[in-house]
């Protein structure tokens, strides 16, 4: 008899790359904001999480909503804000500490006022929210102090297992209960981890021609 699996209901958005975003509700709240494009209050939008809570899988999926732009450290500090501005029907900044970090806060200012001027929304996500931010220009620090923030929580057991055997069936594999009590209670809990754990696992089992089993992942656990 093959194993048998826990069925999960739960909402889907479809994301780049052809994956699908789990909502649940440690994540519902920065999802309804996100479908609320391009009605928002103002021009920025932040996504608040722990790292490996999915909060740069949410910004894919508002990519594939909106079409928006992903601007990274360096193309804002060459391009300036006009030039990853131009054309583009709404701006991605992913971890937006490191924009910080690259000493780029007038840069980020003059962004903000022209995505603003040009009705042009931003979706920035972040581990902290901007009150916690170390901004040194006032103005900068009062208009994002403003913006509205959407916070993720860490993925909770029911979310983590859904996350597990969805990954598993997207491989087309089968994951016994047993298996996957026993990884909920010994893995890393984010994102991340169980996207790791789950290739890992997939790969050795072809190669040693195993099944998925508890020593199996016992021994993927110890390796990593």
């Amino acid at each position: 008899m093959p194993p048998k699996q826990i069925p999960f209901e739960f909402d889907h958005r479809p994301a780049m790359g052809g994956e699908d975003f789990l909502v649940a509700p440690s994540n519902a709240d920065a999802v309804g904001w996100v479908e609320r494009w391009p009605d928002w209050p103002g021009p920025v939008l932040v996504i608040s999480a722990p790292r490996g809570a999915g909060k740069t899988h949410l910004a894919h999926v508002f990519q594939g909503r909106s079409g928006a732009r992903v601007v990274a450290v360096e193309a804002l500090r060459t391009r300036r804000a006009d030039g990853v501005l131009v054309g583009a029907p709404a701006l991605i900044l992913d971890d937006a500490e490191r924009f910080l970090a690259a000493a780029l806060e007038e840069e980020l200012l003059h962004l903000y006022n022209l995505a603003r001027e040009e009705d042009v929304k931003i979706l920035m996500t972040a581990e902290t929210p901007p009150s916690r931010w170390k901004l040194e220009l006032a103005d900068l620090s009062s208009r994002l102090k403003t913006a509205p923030v959407a916070e993720i929580s860490p993925p909770d057991d029911t979310l983590l297992s859904a996350l597990i055997v969805k990954q598993f069936t997207d491989r087309q594999l089968t994951v016994d209960q047993d298996v996957l009590t026993y990884m909920l209670a010994r893995m890393d809990r984010s994102f991340a981890a169980v996207r790791d754990l789950i290739r890992t696992v997939d790969e050795q089992a072809l190669a040693q021609k195993r099944a998925i089993t508890i020593p199996l992942v016992r021994q993927v656990l110890e390796d990593l």
